[in-house]
């Protein structure tokens, strides 16, 4: 018996669902991307807003003190309660829940997540917590990819390769960097390579970036001085750099989750206090160091031009380190990514100082040692090196330490993985498993 016609019509039928694939993919880009870019262009205004509500009221003496910190836990409360009485599943990066569903150990959450985790990252981050908008964006592009899906009446294998691409749209618009949102979604979200997704995800992104950058253009994030290419007798140290990193990642790591199982430990408190007693934190500090709270770019761009003293990079880390996990407690809408790279950034800063005292004879630059920084503390964290390694080198056009990125993010997820130090990402997914069960009243 003759299969052909079969065959063909097989051929023929997957050769249209990839097409209509694409196309869904390209319209969840395109409105990803504008998505993403207006969360982005949003949280500048609020970063500007909020410095100058801080400059105000130095001039107003204690009552310019209560409303800095009345306002930053205000705003904290509130995105607290949102996520509370609309989408759970809104707090935090996202990006767990977004892998917990990929994975298929959780339904997607309802198109309601959408606009809660816009407006409720909007007041978190714009508040002052050390919080990334990446998280945001990547797991609204997952919803709107979810929403397509729904309309298109995809089945839930197209359905599942749209998320992902939505996901890495969300990525790349959040940084501008394109190429690390395909990474990300290949080697964090899937954890292999798929045609379909790989084709889904490239057609997101064609469309992503374009539209974003008619919000926010198409220059790098953070710029960089040209850095010459390190002396071989220089590589040894970017190996050691990685071996601090990938400590310093397992220390993070724990001190997150130490302070998120305090949060747990505190329940009968209403998270919305919670929340509120963390953002009146927060306001505190901004009102004596307002350029050590928020996101955290404008660290970064300081790092890596060197405008800090050491002893100031030095104690903005120590503050940024213990910011971070706190701000993560809260509960509210944001992502990880971004102040790794702040810490990241600063270690490796602080590192490169050390290495050009003891070495003089090496004319070693601190911030070839920052840039490879970002990086590795990145791997060791997220236990995505390629993600990390693309992302540093696009978000600074940066290409020349691209080997020393290589030697250090490979130490830095070594380390980890001997002490059994699980990624951060795997820990939070259990806690979003946990999320999820308490929510189904099981």
């Amino acid at each position: 018996m003759d299969h052909k016609p079969d065959d063909q019509r097989a051929v023929a039928d997957e050769q249209r669902s990839l097409l209509g694939l694409a196309a869904a993919a390209l319209v969840v880009g395109a409105v990803t991307g504008c998505v993403g870019a207006s969360f982005r262009v949003l949280l500048e205004h609020a970063d500007r807003l909020r410095d100058a509500m801080i400059g105000w009221a130095h001039g107003h003496g204690i009552p310019g003190f209560l409303i800095v910190v009345g306002a930053c836990a205000g705003a904290t409360l509130l995105a607290a309660w949102m996520v509370r009485r609309f989408s759970p599943h809104a707090s935090g990066s996202g990006i767990p829940h977004v892998e917990a569903v990929l994975h298929g150990q959780v339904p997607p959450a309802p198109f309601v997540l959408v606009p809660v985790k816009f407006i409720g990252g909007l007041l978190a981050i714009g508040s002052g917590l050390a919080l990334g908008r990446e998280g945001p964006t990547v797991q609204m592009g997952a919803g709107i990819a979810v929403f397509t899906a729904r309309l298109c009446r995809l089945c839930w294998a197209d359905g599942r390769v749209l998320l992902a691409a939505g996901a890495g749209a969300g990525l790349a618009t959040a940084f501008n960097a394109p190429i690390a949102g395909l990474a990300f979604v290949l080697e964090e979200l899937m954890h292999r390579f798929e045609r379909r997704v790989a084709v889904a995800a490239l057609a997101a992104l064609a469309t992503a970036i374009p539209v974003a950058r008619l919000f926010i253009g198409d220059a790098p994030d953070f710029q960089v001085a040209p850095l010459g290419t390190p002396s071989a007798l220089s590589a040894p140290l970017f190996l050691v750099l990685g071996a601090v990193a990938g400590l310093l990642a397992v220390a993070y790591n724990r001190t997150l989750l130490a302070f998120l199982a305090a949060g747990d430990r505190l329940a009968r408190l209403p998270i919305e206090l919670r929340a509120g007693l963390i953002g009146a934190s927060v306001g505190l500090l901004a009102w004596f160091a307002p350029d050590l709270v928020g996101g955290g770019d404008q660290i970064t761009q300081r790092t890596l031009t060197g405008q800090d003293g050491i002893a100031i990079v030095a104690f903005a880390f120590l503050i940024r380190f213990g910011l971070g996990a706190l701000s993560y407690a809260a509960g509210t809408p944001g992502g990880l990514f971004a102040p790794l790279l702040v810490l990241g950034a600063q270690s490796g800063l602080l590192f490169g100082a050390a290495c050009r005292f003891a070495f003089p004879e090496l004319a070693i630059e601190p911030h070839a040692f920052a840039l490879v920084g970002m990086a590795a503390f990145f791997a060791g964290v997220v236990r995505a090196p390629v993600t990390g390694i693309v992302l540093v080198a696009e978000m600074t056009g940066n290409v020349t330490m691209l080997l020393p990125m290589l030697g250090a993010c490979f130490v830095a997820m070594l380390l980890p993985s001997l002490v059994h130090n699980a990624p951060i990402y795997d820990s939070l997914r259990e806690r979003t498993l946990h999320l999820e069960r308490r929510i189904r009243g099981e």
